[in-house]
């Protein structure tokens, strides 16, 4: 293990122990005195600390800081300590909460009976046990099945902090050493508490029950997508396939999947024909096919053919792996809201305290009914609780996020799905985002006396080592024209213009609109061809080239030698897509380098009236800032490397996964298909995410505002504070839960059968 995290790294410790909001509190202050610790994130849900240090930092002094504050952390290498209440040696994670109700019954029968009893038959007095009876009942509730609760309440005491944990242990042991003085001091057949001091600790165990089994929901999503990793793959090696665990695969080697298996590397398949399913990778509902050249990712499933695949990443560098990454991070970290649940917390156990003794004074000098002024304040203990605050935001992120992943939508962080529900402004790149982004040659005009083969001849030399899409557009068609280009020297590429290079001692220059004018090349009769071309949709890029003079190597002005037209196709989602954001009284814009006339036949298609074009890739922030005016929350959606700039300056970066890792970094979000109608629902699962939020904060603080001043009073025995203490967690995980029931419009999930 290695006991130094290194210079500004991020680590994740498991944390046991923490039982409610003001738990989380007292760890992320003490992890944060740790020299080093620049961060710090503690997720109750989750039962994880997230920790962003600067400068080496050694692990076992962060373990100590936790362990100081009374609880119990992990290296991230080791088996997590198992929690209380935990299944330990092979017993089931239940029996505490069974044993506890089977020992209590008899001692809350009579409370259960009293509305069946009439004034000939009282069932309540006939089910009444001794006193000595309730205590053989009630002291292994106490004490060994809540030992639980006098642990961590004691380590809060030493750390010299509070928890539910602690009020959970004042309020029953003040029920039951109250019952005691009464059976020792007065008589045998006094009315006891034990009943209440049992029950309260029987409720609070069932809730933590329920609470663990509805918290292991919230994190089905991530389950399923660690669920995709194979442990195992077949290799061909020396022309033998052989199988070995995927842990010793690298990069190149060749791996053979059959008919049915899952995939375990990224690649690209070498050999063989097949459908692949990657539904729950990308939410993609139907297989898709593959052939020599095309892209797989590890935990796709393979269809009918067998494939050979060339690996490009195993193990963590897989989209897999990167996609597990992404949701764990958002899960585990914090959204802006939760700020007010941490100030709340970290006051609310003393306040409470407080409550409870104003509660037994004020009804003791009042009364002077000290039974009375005990039982209220131990109501005021056991209802205090604040686990519904620390679980309310972290269960909704949880479930949001897992559920947007399930369908292809991938979150990053919690500010960004937070945020995401406010965006009033959506920023469209054209090409790859609303477009195919697969331009094809529609036209080639010469101009000078060269022939239009010899154009594109050309064209094709400047262009032959780009990867841009215009540039594979003039590969293909010199392709299929059989034309062969020469070798270029000296190619260049010039950001946000285009592409030079040296052909046959000439110089060329292959770029937009914009860099011949800089250029000062005249274009002469062809900008009228090339006018209406743009007028019609078609993206313009202009060839222009100089000699070179041998002695001086200087050029003479470049005199323009053609022109070449692409087209794009709109991808078929798109126009539903953007109906849709508008619909939801959201603005679209369009973003593009692309000339004014591509750029204007796109967003008539798509009744786009907020239109950007011939931007450069250094301007396409300050296009979003326009667009932020008069308190604009803008998000912006993209799939290139001259994107990155805009997503980084909108409020919510958008990227395609089907784009750059560039991109995707730049984004808070990133849609795993390059289906627009995403966009929409990913704002769609965070307006409806911060509703839960909103909803179960809301609860929770109304919750403690009523039913503590109700236990003060007298209007609540400690039974039922305790029932409506597990209640109230319990509520807050299951709302969260609802949001399973998310899926995307019923126009996304069209487009998806329509492939």
């Amino acid at each position: 293990m290695n006991n130094v995290i290194d210079n500004s790294n991020q680590l994740q410790l498991p944390i046991a122990g923490m039982t409610c909001a003001s738990c989380v509190s007292h760890v992320e202050k003490a992890l944060s005195k740790v020299a080093g610790v620049q961060q710090v994130s503690v997720n109750l849900a989750t039962e994880k600390a997230t920790i962003h240090t600067v400068g080496n930092v050694a692990i076992e002094s962060l373990l100590a800081a936790v362990a100081a504050a009374g609880y119990q952390a992990t290296a991230p290498t080791d088996a997590t300590v198992p929690t209380p209440t935990t299944k330990t040696a092979g017993w089931p994670a239940w029996w505490p909460v069974a044993l506890s109700a089977l020992l209590t019954l008899p001692l809350v029968a009579p409370m259960l009976l009293m509305p069946f009893s009439d004034g000939v038959n009282d069932l309540s007095n006939h089910w009444t046990l001794s006193g000595w009876w309730q205590l053989a009942l009630a002291t292994p509730v106490q004490f060994w099945l809540g030992a639980r609760f006098y642990r961590a309440g004691w380590r809060a005491l030493k750390a010299k902090t509070g928890n539910m944990d602690l009020l959970v242990a004042l309020g029953t042991s003040a029920a039951y050493g109250l019952s005691l003085y009464q059976l020792f001091a007065m008589s045998e057949h006094s009315h006891f508490y034990f009943e209440a001091s049992a029950a309260v600790i029987t409720l609070v165990l069932l809730g933590k029950w329920l609470e663990t089994r509805a918290k292991r929901q919230t994190t089905d999503a991530l389950r399923a997508l660690n669920a995709l990793r194979p442990e195992r793959a077949t290799v061909r090696r020396n022309g033998n396939d052989v199988e070995v665990s995927i842990d010793t695969l690298q990069n190149h080697d060749v791996v053979v999947v059959h008919a049915g298996e899952r995939i375990a590397v990224d690649g690209v398949v070498m050999e063989g024909m097949s459908h692949v399913d990657a539904s729950l990778l990308t939410g993609e509902s139907l297989p898709v096919a593959k052939q020599a050249g095309d892209r797989v990712s590890a935990g796709t499933i393979n269809g009918e053919g067998v494939l050979l695949v060339n690996t490009s990443a195993v193990g963590a560098e897989t989209t897999l792996s990167r996609i597990i990454r992404m949701v764990e991070d958002a899960q585990a970290a914090k959204a802006p809201i939760q700020r007010l649940v941490d100030q709340v917390s970290a006051i609310f156990v003393p306040v409470v305290l407080v409550i409870a003794l104003l509660t037994l004074l004020g009804w003791g000098f009042a009364t002077n009914d000290w039974e009375m002024a005990i039982l209220n304040a131990v109501a005021v203990l056991v209802i205090a609780c604040p686990c519904a605050l620390g679980l309310a935001t972290p269960t909704a992120i949880m479930v949001g996020t897992g559920v947007a992943a399930r369908y292809g939508i991938l979150i990053k962080d919690a500010e960004a799905l937070e945020i995401a529900h406010r965006i009033n402004v959506v920023a469209f790149d054209k090409t790859g985002t609303l477009t195919l982004g697969q331009p094809s040659l529609i036209s080639y005009l010469s101009g000078n006396s060269q022939t239009a083969d010899q154009l594109l001849t050309l064209a094709a030399a400047v262009q032959r080592s780009s990867e841009h899409p215009l540039a594979r557009a003039v590969m293909t068609a010199a392709a299929n024209n059989n034309l062969v280009a020469p070798l270029a020297s000296d190619v260049q590429t010039v950001a946000g213009r285009g592409v030079q290079a040296i052909v046959a001692n000439q110089k060329y220059y292959l770029g937009s609109t914009r860099w011949m004018r800089e250029l000062g090349v005249n274009l002469g009769a062809l900008a009228a061809s090339a006018a209406k071309l743009e007028a019609d949709g078609c993206t313009i890029s202009w060839l222009a080239g100089e000699v070179l003079d041998k002695s001086t190597a200087e050029s003479a002005a470049p005199n323009i030698a053609g022109l070449l037209a692409f087209g794009d196709t709109i991808k078929p989602s798109a126009p539903a897509a953007i109906a849709r954001l508008q619909q939801l009284n959201i603005r679209v814009a369009l973003l593009s380098g692309d000339n004014w006339g591509s750029v204007t036949a796109v967003g008539k298609q798509l009744g786009i009236a907020d239109l950007h074009a011939e931007i450069l890739p250094a301007y396409k922030a300050l296009a979003i800032s326009g667009l932020k005016q008069n308190g604009a929350m803008v998000a912006m959606v993209g799939d290139g490397i001259n994107d990155a700039p805009a997503l980084a300056a909108a409020d919510v970066g958008i990227a395609m996964a089907t784009g750059t890792d560039v991109a995707m970094q730049a984004a808070g979000i990133t849609l795993m298909r390059g289906d627009p109608s995403l966009v929409a629902d990913a704002l769609d699962i965070s307006r409806r995410t911060y509703s839960k939020i909103r909803q179960n904060l809301f609860w929770a603080f109304i919750y403690n505002l009523i039913g503590i001043p109700l236990a003060a009073l007298g209007y609540l025995n400690p039974v039922l504070a305790g029932a409506a203490m597990a209640f109230s967690s319990v509520s807050v995980v299951s709302n969260a839960l609802l949001l399973r029931r998310w899926k995307p419009s019923t126009t996304s999930v069209e487009n998806h059968h329509a492939k």
